[in-house]
């Protein structure tokens, strides 16, 4: 079909004035944001900051006022105007407080995940030309001096809790303070900015090769809030707005979020995913934002207890109650014994999931990789409604968007309103707006092969929109397998329908330029563990299992219901049970959980040749 333009919402809420106040009174730029708000609602709690087993609240005022703290003290170290200063750090309250401070400062903030090597900080250090990075604590001082002889360029190095090497950000602080015109100096940077410069560079996550730097602007990421924020106000409206963010601010998507809680004052709480459940427990937000993976361990973790308190047979008929819930409303109508059926669930079952994250949560925004519609119908179906959207960096976080009363489970939702989507006749997604990058730092040739003269960007995602205009994505460009017969196989379907298995962790469909599909699987060690005790069986590593008869039969199971839901010949003929599973630090995964399916095929070349092997 042609571009789809989504329209206005088809609901505009009563809302107080100070959340809506860009309408009327742009920000002229991003350093704009915490003044103007501290000096429309000065007692609103911006954040609470964890400080033992307290939050201690932050108010508009304090925030705006520890921002010019910060940004003072890098103006007196010497930072200019467009300097580049690389920003490297887990999620926490500090994290925004400095990328907010570097944008006062009229500086350009580059995002730099805490999980990154040597090398893959060096090489954005270098690409950037970072004159200096903000780090934390002595790991990250000690990464930066491994590598800071071949960087010429940075000059200056800080460290968000004190360390040896650096200087502190106590220290910066305390040279800004001796500066007599501090304040008038960060009004005249603050001026001379506008909406159209660039306000950050964000590397790509490198599944498919080196780093590249987005450019993205100060009117990027503040159109993306102002749309994001009027979109969605079952989120931002309600006058006790919390959330509880746990992604890694490095990511696209809580830039753009950390953006969305300053312009509406929204109070959010700065967590990590080890200690996520017990911070939703005690700071209990109203909502969150997750990817993928983390709905799925909630799922698995919860089928996991109910089976060890003898409620397995229970938990799974709650479920698929949930499930098909979940669709009858999204069809229209849920019957009188369903609906009986989902009330009883409620009460013995979905209340105690919710509870999981705090009790107050009723909507959860899902980014970074496909949720899958078994997942979503899932968790709405207990009452925690998923809104799935989808975006790139290169698009600055959401393209597009479900929202509460344009909901299409399945679907990543329709374009953001003034926004377009289209697909070309090759099946791939093209957008338009302005939330749409500036180009990649230093690339003119990486840049040409995305974004035409005409302002559409080339997605690499492959996609269907209905007649509606929701957005439905089918695979990626690159990653379709094209078996030796020439049949063309998407392998993400497939692969989310084996996670679904409680024991499986990840699935990596294979195939290409081979005779048939394969798979290669890692099984999850905890729900394994569980699954020999239940079994009567000694607890034994996973290594040890590969070969397994009893765990190849169980993980066969979840490679039928796959191949259930496709053609026959796009079916998975053959499997391999890894030895250990895929992750982060293995150097499989990237920081938000996508699949390095390039690295994976190249880490276990030998495993997939085995497969293709005639016994």
């Amino acid at each position: 079909m042609g571009a789809v333009t989504s329209p206005a919402p088809s609901r505009t809420p009563a809302t107080p004035s100070s959340r809506r106040w860009w309408q009327t009174e742009p920000a002229p730029n991003l350093a704009a944001l915490a003044p103007e708000v501290a000096r429309r609602t000065p007692d609103a709690v911006m954040a609470r900051r964890r400080q033992g087993s307290q939050w201690v609240p932050v108010t508009a005022t304090r925030l705006a006022a520890e921002i010019a703290e910060l940004a003072k003290g890098f103006v007196a170290a010497g930072i200019q105007p467009g300097d580049r200063v690389a920003l490297m750090s887990k999620t926490r309250y500090e994290w925004s407080l400095v990328d907010l401070a570097l944008w006062t400062a009229g500086a350009v903030p580059v995002a730099v995940y805490d999980s990154s090597s040597a090398s893959q900080l060096a090489w954005i250090l270098e690409d950037s030309g970072a004159v200096g990075v903000v780090v934390e604590g002595r790991s990250g001082v000690s990464l930066v001096e491994e590598i800071a002889d071949g960087l010429p360029a940075l000059t200056h190095r800080w460290s968000i809790d004190p360390a040896d090497g650096a200087e502190s950000l106590d220290a910066l602080r305390a040279r800004g303070e001796g500066e007599a015109d501090g304040d008038d100096e960060l009004a005249r940077r603050r001026a001379a900015m506008s909406r159209d410069d660039v306000a950050t560079l964000i590397y790509t996550s490198g599944t498919t090769g080196r780093p590249k730097g987005c450019m993205l602007t100060h009117d990027n990421l503040l159109r993306e809030a102002e749309l994001a924020i009027e979109r969605l106000p079952e989120l931002f409206d309600d006058p006790d707005a919390s959330c509880l963010f746990f992604l890694p601010l490095a990511h696209v998507l809580g830039r753009l979020m950390e953006v969305a809680f300053v312009m509406s004052a929204t109070t959010v709480g700065h967590s990590d995913p080890g200690r996520v459940t017990v911070d939703l427990a005690s700071l209990q937000p109203t909502f969150t934002v997750a990817v993928p993976r983390i709905f799925e361990r909630i799922q698995d973790g919860a089928r996991r207890k109910a089976a060890k308190d003898g409620k397995g047979r229970v938990f799974d008929l709650a479920a698929a109650t949930a499930i098909r819930w979940s669709r009858a409303k999204q069809s229209g109508r849920v019957g009188p014994l369903l609906a009986a059926q989902h009330a009883l669930f409620d009460r013995l079952v979905y209340g105690k999931i919710r509870e999981v994250f705090g009790g107050r949560v009723g909507f959860v925004v899902s980014g970074g990789a496909p949720l899958g519609e078994r997942l979503g119908h899932f968790f709405r179906g207990i009452g925690i409604t998923v809104l799935e959207g989808y975006g790139l960096t290169e698009t600055t976080g959401a393209a597009t968007v479900n929202t509460r009363d344009e909901l299409r489970i399945g679907s990543v939702g329709r374009p953001l309103p003034s926004y377009e989507a289209r697909v070309d006749p090759h099946g791939e997604l093209l957008v338009r707006g302005r939330h749409v990058f500036r180009g990649y730092w230093h690339d003119d040739a990486a840049t040409a092969a995305v974004l035409d003269a005409d302002g559409w960007f080339r997605t690499g995602d492959l996609a269907r929109i209905d007649e509606d205009g929701y957005v439905y994505i089918t695979g990626r460009v690159k990653e379709i397998i094209v078996t030796d017969s020439g049949k063309n196989v998407s392998p993400g379907p497939l692969e989310d329908v084996i996670r679904a298995n409680p024991l499986v962790s990840q699935a990596v469909v294979v195939g290409d330029g081979r005779p048939a599909i394969g798979a290669l699987i890692t099984v999850d060690e905890e729900a394994v563990a569980d699954w020999l005790r239940d079994q009567g069986r000694p607890a034994v590593p996973v290594a040890e299992l590969v070969d397994d008869p009893a765990l190849r039969a169980e993980l066969q199971k979840a490679v039928d219901a796959a191949n259930a839901t496709v053609s026959s010949a796009e079916r998975i003929v053959r499997f391999r049970l890894l030895p250990a599973d895929l992750t982060e630090g293995s150097g499989h995964l990237t920081p938000t959980m996508k699949l390095k399916r390039n690295v994976v095929i190249r880490d276990f070349a030998d495993d997939v040749d085995a497969l293709y092997q005639r016994a």
